[in-house]
């Protein structure tokens, strides 16, 4: 549909067209295509409606469509739902579902009013809603497209923007499951949140302070230089929060040091919660990392959290999830870094940015990602990067190899000395 002579202007590639596809669908925000001046308002609303799909999820829409038609939905279709989701249980999962598209049209709705009024007061009253309505649910099915050719640097020191896009983007990052719970706690339906929402809320709350330390400490008088205090603060915020999920931007990320350029590596590839608009390996699995390296440190065999402990199964599914991205990263990295002759540490950012399916980037020098200089194969590379990142790398890798028949034979323990 973006190759339509009416949904783009100019030259589009077949591979290009693909790129911002996949990008959109992945919910990533990583561009070959300037959005805002290479397609039509036409080829924008595509873009848009494949952020909406994928930000939300295949199943997640399709089943929204069967319910709302009233047709009953069969076991296998709650399976995958409940799986899409990251439901505990088949228990109210329907009704689990109407809440998640209730909360969803109402942080929507609200973003784009918002962003509405903010634009208004730059542009006619229907271009602000259209600039509106695509950057709130950009920003909350944290893709981070957006519709200025500088993305937003023109707003660096709005107050309202730089309260409303990042607030849309942590309600879409931390996961239906957690919002819904908190509604939930509010109703007074339940009496406390479980330990998924703790460590999702707590991990979400320490990686942006840690984001925002970092790129105050490291880009003060570097990319935040020539900036009063308020505002290297507030693009420091605002950079944070887009730094594990989202490709909005409001400062020049191609001044950033080689130390911040590294370290965040470490927060795309981390990404948001499981069961939200957000990719990465999520805020959970790297918790679940840390607290089994430090039971594990301790000699302590039984890790325990919030007074619950946590099964050896999800530790280790956590320890593997990340090695597997790890390699998959670095393979990727090194591949493109000898094949397109570009800097390697550049294009490890912009591969953590594809995996996260996060979309901050260096730029290739103008208003384009830096995937832009890659060749047809290396964009390639990125897109399985980003399909991968919004699968799920477990998920992907089992897809890839299949699972192991159930073994009935239990053989003696062996001892190796580590």
């Amino acid at each position: 549909m973006l190759l339509l002579p009416f949904a783009h202007n100019g030259e589009l590639r077949f591979v290009d067209a693909l790129f911002t596809s996949t990008s959109a669908t992945c919910v990533t925000g990583l561009i070959v295509k300037d959005t805002a001046n290479d397609f039509t308002m036409f080829g924008q609303f595509i873009i848009l409606v494949l952020i909406q799909i994928g930000g939300l999820g295949y199943m997640t829409a399709v089943t929204f469509l069967t319910v709302m038609r009233r047709q009953k939905l069969g076991h296998r279709d709650r399976l995958i739902l409940q799986e899409s989701l990251n439901y505990p249980g088949m228990q109210g999962l329907v009704r689990f579902l109407k809440i998640v598209f209730a909360s969803i049209a109402i942080i929507e709705i609200s973003g784009i009013v918002i962003l509405t009024l903010r634009f208004w007061s730059d542009m006619p009253f229907l271009k602000a809603l259209w600039f509106g309505t695509f950057h709130a649910i950009s920003a909350f099915n944290n893709a981070g497209f957006s519709l200025f050719s500088d993305n937003l640097m023109g707003y660096r020191n709005d107050l309202v923007i730089n309260l409303t896009i990042p607030l849309l983007i942590i309600l879409g990052g931390i996961g239906y499951l957690v919002i819904v719970e908190l509604y939930n706690l509010y109703k007074k339906e339940v009496v406390r949140i479980s330990t998924h929402t703790k460590i999702v809320l707590l991990m979400t709350v320490f990686l942006i302070i840690l984001g925002m330390v970092l790129l105050l400490s490291l880009e003060w008088d570097n990319a935040l230089a020539n900036m009063p205090w308020y505002d290297k603060i507030m693009a420091a915020w605002f950079a944070s929060v887009n730094y594990r999920t989202a490709g909005f931007n409001t400062i020049d990320l191609s001044k950033l040091t080689d130390s911040n350029l590294f370290f965040g590596t470490f927060f795309m590839m981390t990404g948001g919660a499981p069961g939200g608009t957000a990719g990465g390996l999520k805020v959970t699995t790297v918790a679940l990392t840390i607290l089994g390296m430090w039971y594990t440190l301790r000699g302590d065999t039984h890790v325990h959290i919030f007074h619950r402990s946590i099964s050896p199964y999800y530790i280790n599914k956590a320890y593997t999830s990340i090695f597997i991205a790890t390699l998959y990263i670095v393979l990727s990295t090194v591949v493109l870094s000898e094949v397109e002759k570009l800097s390697f540490l550049r294009t490890l950012y912009e591969t953590c940015s594809a995996f996260g399916t996060v979309g901050v980037s260096t730029g290739n020098g103008g208003v384009l990602s830096y995937s832009a200089l890659f060749s047809d194969a290396g964009k390639i590379n990125i897109m399985l990067l980003m399909l991968m990142g919004r699968v799920g790398v477990f998920a992907f890798t089992i897809a890839i190899i299949g699972k192991a028949a159930q073994s009935r034979i239990k053989y003696a323990e062996g001892r190796i000395i580590i």
